[in-house]
């Protein structure tokens, strides 16, 4: 039998560190840190965007984060830390795997939205349908 979700999420959560809101907005502003959310785009439309993040849905985030595909989002940078955020924070803590993977250096796992808005974080709410 293959690898487990189960699996997976215990040796992603391993790796991945979870860090608060605090120190997410400090490192924001003192390391010039990327604030990544990988939910898929009906739930960014549906339920917005933490103010400055950048979004990616875990699908294309292989080839937005590697240099040497045409897809690459210029935000990404092995060097620079990412903060990953989701609906709760499964597939914020697999990406953020992904990332290590790929070379990353340095990656958190803020959790969900939710937890970055309860903490105080700006959401940009979605435009009401038809004013985009």
């Amino acid at each position: 039998m293959g690898t487990t979700v189960s699996e997976m999420l215990a040796a992603a959560h391993k790796v991945v560190k979870r860090m608060d809101y605090e120190d997410a907005v400090a490192m924001i502003r003192d390391e010039n840190a990327v604030l990544l959310d990988v939910r898929d785009g009906p739930e960014v439309e549906k339920s917005g965007l933490a103010a400055g993040a950048i979004h990616v849905s875990r699908g294309m985030l292989e080839f937005r984060a590697d240099a040497a595909t045409p897809f690459h989002h210029k935000s990404l940078e092995t060097s620079r830390p990412v903060l990953i955020y989701c609906a709760s924070g499964g597939r914020a803590a697999l990406a953020g795997k992904l990332l290590l993977d790929m070379g990353y250096e340095r990656v958190f796992n803020l959790g969900g939205l939710k937890d970055w808005a309860d903490a105080g974080g700006e959401v940009i709410t979605p435009l009401e349908p038809g004013m985009g």
